[in-house]
């Protein structure tokens, strides 16, 4: 399948619990479309980590707005509000668009202390008729990015029983081992690698509008970012807001590391935007949204030379190398932590940006191992349940370490030791053993050792 998906324009505040849910929504309206007529109640369970943490991602408004059959791209401020008057003040919900319910939040909306067994992030959506009995049901997981599987297409993946593809690709890319060996053979870099990939599933003309989209919508959300009006950020941590007054004090200087200050706030406008609940592009996930748009804008604004064609070539070495992560291990915090946002999105962005500089393929690819190298381990521990502290910061942290990561791997003379496949491999199995108190459940670490009033 096409990897242009690994970016995608959705909401905060995150991609697994915010925009998984709400795509969830989407999905299930498709299912009961013909069923309407039939129907007088709907249940909605949240588990695991979706319940944990919902209220704090907005995971409960979220799969409201999905079941209203409203669509992340088009989302405003008023049609959100508008459901949620209607739910809140009216006690009805709008299924699919098209059939007011009786909705109960407080009855109908359960959040689970149980966890599912295919994933951390799970939930549950019924539907009955006026006799009370259940006339369809299916289970949805939010497996990171804002990826949605059902209970069925997960068990399968699980057990290895997926279905064919439906025709065999001429250019197959499970791993970063079978990249470097298409690349050598072919003389190209990770870009051109990921280009031919892609055209197997859409136009040149596609593509690149696809990726012109996508940082046109980075750069919108930074200018939002720098520009709100909005003082805090919502929710109980009564977070102020940086990025506007950080804009306003940053220059550049003769310091020769005052560069980070720009790239710190690329970061932070982006990642502030979306722990307000804004449009954002999902870069691979909400939670590392300001990650590849920092090194992106650190590029466009500190270096000569950046072009429309380098955008495309960031973005397709980037969606190649997020691939790896989401194929071979995972982009949910929820399943491995921080390390499975923030450093795949450092990873992706390192990659990418020594790509765009003339890297070969091996030294792009080492670029990405290092700065996934120097994640591992981190955990996904968010304060109130708020994608704030310390998930704002961190995206300036991540972002950094990429720009580190591609320029020490760009001026390496000796051969790697670790391979880019080895730190993925380690990173998914250092996920599964980190306690689950440490994977966005917020009942571990920061998330617990600061007061919140």
């Amino acid at each position: 399948m096409s990897n242009l998906n690994i970016f995608k324009i959705g909401v905060g505040p995150s991609s697994s619990h915010t925009l998984g849910p709400m795509l969830a929504g989407n999905l299930f309206c498709k299912k009961v479309e013909k069923l309407l007529e039939n129907i007088a109640r709907i249940e909605i369970v949240l588990y695991g980590s979706l319940s944990l943490t919902g209220k704090g991602h907005l995971t409960d408004k979220a799969i409201l707005w999905g079941l209203n059959d409203l669509k992340a791209r088009n989302l405003s401020p008023d049609l959100q509000e508008a459901v949620l008057r209607q739910v809140f003040d009216d006690k009805k919900l709008n299924l699919c668009g098209k059939k007011d319910l009786d909705f109960d939040y407080e009855k109908d909306l359960i959040f689970s202390k149980d966890f599912l067994p295919l994933h951390e992030n799970a939930l549950k959506i019924s539907v009955f008729d006026a006799n009370d009995e259940r006339i369809y049901r299916e289970v949805y997981y939010s497996v990171g990015g804002g990826f949605v599987k059902t209970e069925a297409e997960l068990e399968k993946e699980k057990l290895g029983k997926e279905k064919p593809k439906a025709r065999k690709l001429a250019i197959s890319i499970p791993n970063a081992t079978e990249a470097l060996r298409l690349c050598d053979e072919n003389g190209w870099n990770l870009a051109q690698l990921s280009y031919n990939y892609e055209l197997q599933f859409n136009t040149k003309e596609e593509v690149r509008s696809y990726c012109l989209e996508i940082f046109e919508t980075m750069q919108e959300v930074y200018y939002n970012g720098i520009h709100t009006k909005e003082e805090f950020l919502p929710g109980k941590l009564h977070l102020k807001r940086r990025a506007k007054t950080l804009s306003q004090r940053v220059h550049l200087s003769t310091d020769p590391i005052g560069i980070i200050d720009f790239i710190s706030l690329y970061a932070i406008a982006v990642a502030e935007e979306n722990g307000g609940g804004a449009k954002v592009v999902t870069a691979p996930t909400n939670g590392a949204c300001g990650v590849v748009p920092a090194v992106m804008l650190y590029l466009k604004n500190h270096t000569t030379g950046f072009s429309d064609d380098m955008v495309v070539d960031f973005l397709l070495t980037a969606m190649l190398i997020g691939s790896f992560y989401k194929k071979n291990a995972s982009i949910s915090g929820a399943e491995a932590g921080c390390q499975a946002e923030i450093g795949s999105a450092s990873s992706m962005a390192a990659g990418a940006m020594a790509t765009v500089l003339g890297a070969d393929a091996h030294k792009a690819c080492n670029a990405a191992e290092m700065a996934m190298e120097h994640h591992l381990g981190l955990t996904c521990d968010p304060v109130a349940g708020l994608v704030q502290i310390p998930c704002i910061e961190r995206n300036a942290f991540g972002a950094i370490k990429a720009i580190s990561a591609a320029r020490m791997a760009m001026t390496r003379k000796s051969t790697p030791k670790v391979e880019l496949d080895d730190v993925i491999r380690t990173m998914y199995e250092t996920g599964k053993d980190m306690n689950y108190k440490y994977k966005e459940t917020s009942l571990g670490g920061l998330a617990t050792n600061l007061s919140v009033c």
